[in-house]
């Protein structure tokens, strides 16, 4: 094989390799955890990801779905144990606990009075502006199904998928977190 021949066959190679590699400057979340602490990190490093030009997916499985519940939920539809499990799980960014320091409930009430005295950003407006701006958010549908949530049961503007919608997102991104 000739030096020419070996550098065409170099170069065929990297642009094979680039169009695969893509722009993997974006960013992909799983966010797995229903804690209200946890999912402020979750969301602020979102905005701010979208704020530099970053693609973000958040993929919500298990009890983050808890995040992208509505206030109000209905029974339609479920068996008595999906009924007494969404009876049982926070409804929405409201009404989740903290991590540490939940004590009994008052934990996060005293963490969202805080933040209003700092002008912090609450974690419903936090989600809405995700969304409004662009974040794709993915609700685990194996999770649903085992939590017995329907799509009804969450908020608009969301998608459904599975573990093939977070490895195409995770695959196009230089960076993947877990929380």
């Amino acid at each position: 094989m000739t030096t020419d021949a070996i550098q065409e066959k170099v170069l065929e190679i990297e642009t094979r390799l680039s169009k695969l590699e893509g722009n993997r400057s974006n960013l992909t979340m799983v966010l797995f955890s229903g804690d209200f602490d946890k999912a402020m990190a979750a969301l602020i490093i979102a905005n701010g990801a979208l704020a530099m030009g970053k693609e973000v997916t958040i993929f919500v499985t298990f009890w983050g779905l808890d995040i992208l519940k509505k206030p109000t939920m209905t029974g339609a539809g479920k068996n008595f144990l999906e009924k007494m499990v969404t009876m049982m799980r926070p409804k929405g960014p409201a009404h989740l606990p903290t991590s540490k320091m939940n004590f009994g409930g008052i934990g996060p009430k005293l963490f969202q009075y805080m933040m209003g005295r700092k002008n912090v950003t609450t974690l419903q407006s936090l989600l809405d502006t995700a969304i409004e701006f662009g974040v794709r958010i993915v609700a685990c549908q194996m999770s649903m199904d085992v939590m017995g949530i329907k799509k009804e049961d969450l908020i608009d503007n969301i998608e459904f998928g599975g573990v093939a919608a977070f490895l195409g997102s995770a695959f196009n991104s230089n960076t993947t977190l877990f929380v």
